[in-house]
């Protein structure tokens, strides 16, 4: 049997691909797997970047493979680091993950697309949550979709099933940008290391307050970000990157970004 992750390291970027035939979709142990490669991108700080995609053009991930819950896989099972796909539940990661949508895309594999900070989609990709149609729930796309997309548009999909296409999905705010599918990766490699040329100290910043006000008032999250109560602010705020950045604009050159 092949691994069902595929992963390649270049310079500060790791593209991780998922690869199951027929469909990508994922199973407890395929999760307990990913979550493993994520959790050890999250704690690399040679890494500052990941890319996420599906083998071949057909399915980027339909989500829990349901022949593997036949076979005894239990829907509450052990997801691994991460909860399901390995990012959803993965905590304090502080690094921009962008997810190439390279075909179908819907159930977890939208859950798993949606737990990325940038989603390029081909033009080919279409996206659903059919789980109404087999009395099931989608749950983590329940709490976030409504967050991400007009509240109208994310309550069709869940309480209908609908499928949107890449053209759709990217005129609701799902989807950052659509490609042409052979571009894709070529145009998710080009995304990457525009990210991975910036300050990392600063995008774990964004992303923990991101993260903290999604559950609190402005004014509180803001409290916490003067008062340095956020760890990776107050990291920032004493770093060496931080004066780098200052310096590179006061001397009109390029930062050299060290993330420390």
């Amino acid at each position: 049997m092949t691994d069902p992750i595929k992963t390649h390291r270049e310079d500060h970027i790791l593209m991780v691909t998922l690869d199951r035939p027929k469909a990508n979709a994922i199973d407890l142990a395929t999760s307990r797997v990913m979550g493993e490669v994520f959790a050890e991108f999250r704690d690399d700080p040679d890494l500052r970047v990941a890319i996420i995609t599906g083998a071949g053009d057909k399915f980027f991930c339909p989500g829990w493979d349901l022949k593997g819950a036949a076979d005894g896989d239990a829907v509450d099972g052990d997801y691994g680091v991460g909860g399901f796909g390995g990012l959803q539940e993965l905590r304090d990661l502080g690094k921009p993950v962008i997810a190439a949508v390279n075909g179908i895309c819907c159930g977890g594999g939208l859950e798993w697309a949606l737990s990325a900070d940038i989603i390029l989609a081909a033009d080919h990709a279409s996206f659903a949550l059919p789980e109404i149609r087999s009395g099931t729930v989608a749950d983590a796309a329940s709490v976030k979709l409504p967050k991400r997309i007009p509240y109208h548009i994310a309550m069709e999909m869940l309480l209908t099933g609908r499928w949107l296409d890449a053209e759709e999905a990217h005129r609701w705010g799902m989807v950052n940008h659509v490609h042409p599918g052979d571009q894709l990766i070529d145009k998710a490699w080009e995304m990457a290391r525009l990210l991975a040329s910036g300050p990392p100290l600063v995008y774990a910043a964004i992303k923990d307050i991101v993260r903290d006000a999604e559950d609190s008032k402005f004014q509180d999250t803001m409290n916490r970000i003067t008062k340095r109560q956020l760890a990776t602010v107050d990291r920032l705020y004493a770093s060496e990157d931080q004066l780098e950045g200052a310096r590179a604009f006061a001397e009109k050159r390029d930062p050299v970004w060290k993330g420390k």
